[in-house]
């Protein structure tokens, strides 16, 4: 059987950890100055995959 592939899309967002899959969080690129001090440090805290989403990532990333 040959290898499967990998999405490189996807392993370049999520990281396999111990506890499920780390991903970053959305709206932490730009237009920062609107949002306040508290939700611009609760998006750079890590965030993970919810359970509903897992079987996907689990299929795009087969040896993570």
């Amino acid at each position: 059987m040959p290898k499967i592939r990998s999405n490189s899309g996807a392993s370049k967002r999520f990281k396999k950890t111990k506890h499920g899959f780390k991903r970053g969080a959305a709206f932490m690129r730009h237009i920062l100055t609107k949002k306040s001090s508290k939700t611009k440090r609760q998006l750079g805290s890590p965030a993970y995959v919810h359970a509903s989403d897992l079987r996907g990532i689990v299929r795009l990333l087969p040896y993570a």
